[in-house]
Formats: structure tokens, C-alpha cells, sequence
């Protein structure tokens, strides 16, 4: 067996054509049939189903097909960790994050960046369950998300900071005057929340329910970006997560304040797959993480707007 035909294999997958899966792999046609039809045989199994065009795989397909993800990302790592040895990590680490800790990122990329100049960073907004599913599927290196109530499969777990949640008034309103609110308050008033199929909103539920109120906000969005659109209108007010600030800090016209009485901080940490050997390019983004006080940093930057 030839990792080559499996490489073929996951690029017919994906394209789930064989002219394009062959153009990928830059290599004719038939040479990328052959190959498959070569790889069926040692296995003696069919593979694909195969008509007037591509079918998709057999049952026995998709199972070789993650095997072969498995071999293909074992194959990077142990040349990565062969790299490494010799000048230093090169590659490209791959990180998942929930969108809502997206603005936390950089504090870990950037160091991880300084300490390997020779690696790249492609980061991409996912789902916890699509980091999940990508540590598992070697489609991700890490990921960056809630550790708590989510099903991350086994991983390892790094903590690296807590999520506190703070309201965002605009600056000429009562409650901006008041220096702060409870839940209830800020249950009261027009907000722009998050959507109800991000882990963020439903921890906000949970917060507004346990105060005794029940929120219905004039707008959501799956957007970080998009939230603070809104709010920088002075139209609406927004419970937000301290770590956004890093990024966005307070639109002109509105205020930070403290909500009274919220005793739920989430844990958002680095992920990784729980192997032996553990993956150089994961390794290392964890050392950075161990290494960089990101709750400290974040906790500085609120304070800073809260005075």
C-alpha cells in the first residue's frame, strides 16, 4: 500500500469527482484510477462506487478513508517532528475556534508565531462539535473552546481563561449612570444577543433564568462582528463576554458595565487530540499556552475599561 493512493483516495473524496480529485492530485486520470483500482485489490475490498460518474464510497470506502486521514496526518507529524529537529517546527498548525473566543486567539498565535517563525497559522470558526469532530478526523491541530458542558471526545484540556460577562449601555442611558445593572435590569432593556445555537446565548439563558427573568432580544446574530454593528448604533445594549473588549473595546457612545450577582464563568481552553506521540505542531501551540498568562491579559483590558 502507497500512502500516494491514499492521498488519492481523500482527494476523491472531497472533490467527489475524478477529473477534479485527479487535477488536485496533479496527476491523469487513469493514473488516479488505476491507483485506487490497485488499492481495492491489495485490500480486497471495493472502495468506490463507481457508474456513469463518481457514486461515493462503499461502507468499506469510508471506513479505509479514515484510515487513511489517520496515516496521511501521522505521516506530517513525523515529518514535522524530523523538521523540527533539524531547523526548527515548519508547517502550518491548524486551529479550530468557537467564535466567541476568536478574539482571544491572537494572544496565543502571535507568540507561537515569534518563538516559530518558519510555521504558519491557518484558523478557521467552528463549532465546538466541529473541533470535535476535526481533532479526531486529524483535520485540526487544536482548538480553542468551552471545556465545560460540551462532548470534545478525548482531548486534552489546557484552561486558558474564564468568560465573565458584562452589559453594554449606551453612555447617556439610566443604567449607565447607575455604574452597573443585574440581570433583571438588563433583561429589561432592547438587546442584540448572540443566537440561541451558540454555547454563548445558552450560558446567557441560563444567567437571565436564574435571575428570575427571561430575555427576548430585539436582534440576534451568529456574529461577534455583527453584534457590536448593532450596538455601536446607540440603538441597543449587549451582554458580552470580557474577552471581546480585546479586540473590539467599547463603541463611542456606550459603556461597560458590571452585572451584579454572576457566579457562572465558563472555562475556554486549548484542545488538543489525546495521542502518543502528541503532534509537534500541538505540542508546541500548548507550550505557548502554558506559557502566556492570556487570563491576566484579558482580565487587564476589562479592568482598563471598566475604571
Amino acid at each position: 500500500m502507497l500512502l500516494r493512493q491514499l492521498e488519492y483516495l481523500v482527494a476523491l473524496a472531497r472533490e467527489r469527482h475524478f477529473g477534479r480529485a485527479a487535477a488536485a492530485c496533479h496527476v491523469s486520470q487513469p493514473s488516479l484510477s488505476a491507483a485506487i483500482r490497485s488499492l481495492e485489490k491489495e485490500l480486497g475490498a471495493p472502495l468506490v462506487d463507481r457508474g456513469r460518474k463518481f457514486a461515493g464510497l462503499t461502507a468499506e470506502g469510508e471506513r479505509v478513508l479514515l484510515w487513511a486521514h489517520r496515516i496521511l496526518a501521522e505521516r506530517d507529524a513525523l515529518q514535522d517532528d524530523l523538521s523540527a529537529m533539524r531547523e526548527g517546527l515548519t508547517g502550518t498548525v491548524r486551529i479550530g475556534a468557537i467564535p466567541t473566543a476568536l478574539t482571544a486567539v491572537s494572544l496565543l498565535t502571535a507568540p507561537f508565531c515569534q518563538r516559530h517563525p518558519h510555521a504558519k497559522v491557518v484558523l478557521r470558526a467552528l463549532s465546538s462539535r466541529d473541533i470535535a469532530h476535526g481533532l479526531a478526523e486529524f483535520e485540526l491541530d487544536a482548538g480553542l473552546t468551552y471545556l465545560d458542558g460540551e462532548q470534545l471526545g478525548r482531548v486534552r484540556r489546557l484552561p486558558v481563561y474564564e468568560e465573565r460577562y458584562l452589559l453594554l449601555a449606551p453612555s447617556d442611558s439610566d443604567l449607565a449612570r447607575q455604574g452597573s445593572a443585574s440581570w433583571a435590569e438588563a433583561a429589561a432593556v432592547p438587546l442584540c444577543l448572540l443566537s440561541p445555537e451558540m454555547r454563548n446565548r445558552r450560558i446567557l439563558d441560563e444567567l437571565f433564568a436564574a435571575a428570575g427573568a427571561t430575555v427576548a432580544p430585539a436582534v440576534e446574530t451568529d456574529s461577534v462582528a455583527a453584534l457590536y454593528a448593532h450596538v455601536a448604533t446607540r440603538t441597543w445594549y449587549s451582554v458580552i463576554s470580557h474577552a471581546w473588549l480585546h479586540m473590539f473595546g467599547v463603541p463611542a457612545g456606550m459603556r461597560v458595565l458590571r452585572l451584579h450577582g454572576t457566579a457562572q464563568t465558563p472555562r475556554v481552553g486549548l484542545v488538543t487530540a489525546d495521542r502518543d506521540p502528541e503532534a509537534p505542531m500541538a505540542a508546541a501551540l500548548a507550550e505557548v499556552a502554558r506559557s502566556i498568562d492570556v487570563r491576566a491579559e484579558l482580565d487587564r483590558v476589562a479592568r482598563g475599561h471598566l475604571s
